[in-house]
């Protein structure tokens, strides 16, 4: 039965337009941020291979231009595209960081506040309440500015304070399905441990939706970094980041150097735009309800 669902989903996916497109640019885009050092032209925050002589210099195919940069430079002679590979890398590890972490504890505080129930439940609940309610940018903001040191951790962090509650809600939903299920039952009855319960018969079955709040949070988590780091509290100036590379481009825009904005902002587009037609082939694919009108 799994091996037939598994190649129905595999057909679902060969026949999905969007799903494959998805799918090419994200790897495209992987394969650019793991190799970034290779494929750069040069290291832009190496200071011995930066030279304030290539000043903002434009794009390969406009007047002034210099081959070695094809994409032009920024106000500190850095190439545009050089920036624009170590900055997914950053993009990237952010956003798998901040998934990552936040669907632990969300899963790991969920599943006890649902198995458990009472004051356990309660509090855990009132706290995810309390987090839901600020802005998880203004809340990001907050963390970011009380804490001394900057960096990309430090980010990750300040995220992940505000990013748990939704993997917490969705499983809990999940949990409080499950648990009084006939097999939950019987391995109850057959003297299973909660540790064994949770973990080997519950979060299994619990863990399809939480895989679709994944996908689709990797995208919002990358745009959470950029725009922290556009507004002046994300990753610090000697860390590569697109969203500091708009913010110093907006600068520059009404004197006509438009590549600074558009090339980083394009490929953040292109990058989210990837993640969410993957995530809604994934969606689709984990729906139950959607499942049994197929």
């Amino acid at each position: 039965m799994t091996g037939k669902i598994k190649s129905q989903r595999l057909r679902n996916y060969l026949r999905d337009p969007s799903a494959l497109i998805g799918s090419f640019l994200l790897v495209i885009f992987f394969f650019c941020a793991v190799f970034a050092p290779l494929l750069a032209p040069m290291d832009p925050y190496d200071l011995t291979t930066v030279d304030l002589g290539n000043f903002l210099l434009p794009p390969a195919w406009m007047d002034g231009s210099v081959a070695s940069f094809p994409l032009g430079t920024d106000d500190q002679g850095r190439g545009i595209l050089s920036t624009i590979l170590y900055g997914l890398r950053t993009s990237l590890i952010v956003g798998f960081s901040v998934v990552t972490i936040s669907s632990v504890v969300g899963i790991v505080l969920g599943m006890l506040a649902a198995y458990y129930g009472g004051i356990l439940d309660a509090l855990i609940m009132r706290l995810a309440d309390t987090v839901f309610a600020f802005s998880t940018t203004l809340l990001a903001v907050l963390l970011l500015g009380a804490f001394e040191t900057r960096g990309i951790a430090t980010v990750i962090f300040a995220i992940c304070i505000a990013n748990w509650v939704k993997y917490a809600r969705t499983i809990r939903g999940s949990v409080l399905e499950i648990k009084d299920n006939a097999y939950v039952v019987a391995a109850r009855a057959s003297g299973a441990g909660d540790g064994r319960i949770l973990f080997r018969h519950i979060l299994p079955n619990a863990l399809p939706p939480i895989f679709v709040v994944m996908a689709v949070d990797l995208a919002v988590a990358i745009m959470l970094e950029a725009t922290l780091s556009f507004l002046g509290v994300g990753v610090p100036l000697t860390e590569p980041s697109m969203g500091m590379m708009i913010s110093i481009g907006k600068n520059y825009i009404y004197a006509g150097m438009w590549w600074l904005t558009l090339f980083p902002g394009a490929t953040l587009i292109f990058l989210v735009v990837a993640i969410n037609l993957f995530s809604d082939w994934l969606r689709d694919e984990l729906n139950p309800k959607l499942a049994r009108q197929t």
